[in-house]
């Protein structure tokens, strides 16, 4: 498989887990062992797309056992004689090679997986985020030789572009040291908050200069933090900006 591949460094490491397991687009190729008309493979195609039972193969990580995944797009996009090439669009931990076979099943021909190319990951795109090794080294040979930052910018993305996929809440800058020392998230220190945010669900906590403090997950709803007006509303998971950035407004024992 090529492809898309974030990569974490330094504290952005603390997140890169929430982009893995966000949803992934990949291009495959299926080679089906028997001929198949264009009109069935359209109408198989199309059956998978929804939630679909699945149950890993025999060579994979992870226990073998029936799990519900989405497949939220899948699109013909060419038949070649017995070669067929869709987009799929999917929960992650959705397996390319048993979907593959499963096609194959359901056409009566039997199929494989020929190629694979994951085209995104969460909120990264090939056409807009991939870099080859070569553009790396060429970028730091480049920034080492003269200082010149430009490209080397083009390939290590702000930490913050890791969450633009997730429902965001920005805090107050007095919040903004008790939240980085671990304390869970208060209605007193919510400046804003997107449309979107849905309880027991991951969301990204915010400066008013957009910059990540750390990832929680909330305990209300969009709706019912707006009617609220004390009491804890996000439980901090995972804090990625260090103390000390914003000054301390809180006493101990009080979280933001």
């Amino acid at each position: 498989m090529t492809g898309v591949l974030p990569i974490g460094l330094a504290n952005s490491t603390k997140v890169i887990g929430n982009v893995i397991h966000s949803v992934k687009e990949y291009v495959m190729v299926i080679q089906l062992h028997g001929d198949a008309r264009e009109s069935s493979v359209k109408m198989v195609v199309e059956y998978f797309k929804g939630d679909i039972y699945q149950k890993p193969p025999l060579r994979s990580s992870v226990k073998r056992s029936i799990r519900v995944r989405r497949i939220y797009e899948i699109e013909l996009l060419e038949i070649r004689d017995r070669f067929i090439l869709v987009r799929v669009l999917s929960d992650p931990g959705t397996y390319m090679r048993k979907l593959a076979h499963d096609i194959g099943l359901m056409l009566g021909t039997g199929a494989h997986m020929r190629e694979l190319r994951r085209t995104r990951t969460g909120p990264y795109r090939e056409d807009e985020t991939l870099v080859r090794l070569q553009d790396i080294s060429e970028a730091l040979a480049l920034w080492r030789s003269s200082g010149d930052e430009r490209y080397i910018r083009r390939i290590i993305l702000p930490v913050e572009t890791s969450i633009a996929h997730l429902p965001k809440i920005m805090i107050l800058d007095t919040a903004v040291d008790a939240i980085a020392h671990g304390a869970n998230l208060a209605v007193p220190g919510i400046a804003r908050l997107t449309s979107n945010v849905e309880r027991n669900k991951t969301v990204a906590i915010l400066t008013l200069k957009g910059e990540l403090v750390a990832l929680g997950t909330a305990l209300y709803s969009t709706k019912e933090m707006a009617g609220m007006k004390k009491g804890i509303v996000v439980r901090t998971r995972r804090v990625v900006m260090p103390t000390g950035i914003y000054p301390p407004a809180w006493r101990k024992g009080q979280p933001g």
